[in-house]
């Protein structure tokens, strides 16, 4: 081997494994940091909602252990840019976190397919199951290298830095993803007032009472009961008319009747929002206009996320008309919405039947011309 080899293959040595630790740090980092993007309160209950409880984690296991994987990826990258332990613990506790990502990424690619978000960098960076696979196949194969690449000799063996650093990510992501939130009930309770909307109007049903069909004799114009026969007569004509079939689908249930007891009554929107999200004012408002242009179209409620509930009003205004709504947190709106769906969200429901829904900003998005002319068609047409 010539002096220049030697010298090309030294610094590939020397090198390699720097730009591999770097480059694995900042995948650690940024995978803890992306999970609680764009903020703990709204990313974290989503996280849990979409990936964890799926999993078969309760409410509770799940908060909790969302904190503490965070932490741990958090403490892996910053870590993996010290000496302690290097060799003998932090690059095999990095090369098993993604192996036991890569198991569950594969069973998820078996089960359900390669769809929807996984959940590795959060609503930062999306990426699919198969995507994240592949991701975490590559990172293996680097940590592989620079395990072979390190000595153990290097290691400088202070463990309890090692645990101070650990102890330290994770609880700092339970400070700033405090599992307690303050509740928002006085929040909401000003706005409606503020805006003198009805988180749901109930209306009562009407009540009539029979009475005995009179006739006017038109000699007297007084009024006297009528011959029971020709009541009876009455009611037997009016018994053998054929009564029109209403064009609409049989009642349902569609599961949302939680949200609004009258849900399933008749043609209804029901749109899953979040407060401060662009996309879900635009669909908002694109459908305030369709309202307005026909008399006809069904009545819209809206469920939204409780992040960013001081927005409300703002959203309204933007809107252009303000309507029933209801607020949930994190959790339970990505339950109620489904935990494979994402905001805006529309459901076109008749006598509880789904219709048409929408979800997300991609293939599945919101289409204007599509869903006006879908709300225009009668029963039958759509059947």
């Amino acid at each position: 081997m010539t002096t220049t080899g030697i010298e090309k293959q030294g610094f590939v040595n020397k090198q390699l494994p720097i730009i591999i630790k770097g480059l694995m740090a900042f995948m650690f980092l940024l995978s803890a940091v992306a999970k609680l993007y764009p903020s703990p309160n709204l990313a974290l209950p989503t996280f849990e909602v979409k990936q964890l409880i799926p999993m078969g984690f309760s409410e509770t296991s799940a908060a909790y252990f969302s904190r503490i994987l965070i932490g741990c990826e958090l403490a892996l990258g910053i870590l993996l840019l010290q000496k302690n332990y290097f060799k003998r613990l932090v690059i095999p506790m990095s090369f098993l976190m993604l192996f036991i990502f890569s198991i569950h990424l594969s069973y998820e690619i078996a089960s359900t397919g390669n769809s929807g978000n996984c959940g590795c960098f959060g609503s930062l960076l999306p990426m699919t199951p198969v995507q994240a696979l592949i991701k975490n196949i590559i990172g293996m194969g680097l940590l592989v290298i620079l395990y072979q690449k390190t000595s153990k000799q290097n290691d400088q063996l202070n463990f309890s830095f090692l645990a101070a650093i650990t102890f330290a990510s994770i609880l700092a992501v339970f400070m700033v993803g405090p599992i307690q939130r303050k509740s928002n009930d006085e929040l909401v309770a000003e706005m409606m007032a503020e805006m003198n909307i009805d988180q749901e109007e109930e209306t009562a049903p009407e009540t009539s009472t029979s009475e005995t069909p009179k006739t006017e004799k038109p000699e007297t114009g007084k009024t006297v009961p009528a011959d029971p026969k020709e009541v009876k007569a009455g009611e037997k004509e009016m018994k053998t008319e054929e009564k029109p079939v209403a064009d609409e689908p049989k009642a349902k249930k569609s599961g949302f009747a939680s949200q609004y007891s009258d849900i399933d009554k008749g043609r209804k929107i029901l749109c899953f929002f979040a407060p401060g999200c662009d996309h879900c004012k635009e669909t908002a408002k694109v459908l305030t206009e369709m309202a307005a242009k026909d008399p006809d179209f069904p009545e819209m409620k809206i469920v939204f996320m409780d992040e960013e509930a001081e927005l409300i009003p703002d959203f309204f205004a933007f809107a252009g008309k303000k309507y029933p709504f209801k607020i949930l947190d994190v959790a339970s709106f990505w339950t109620v919405l489904g935990g494979t769906k994402d905001t805006p969200g529309v459901f076109y429901l008749w006598n509880g039947n789904i219709v048409k829904e929408y979800d997300g900003i991609n293939e599945r998005a919101f289409k204007k011309d599509e869903f006006k002319k879908i709300v225009q068609k009668k029963w039958s047409e759509l059947k």
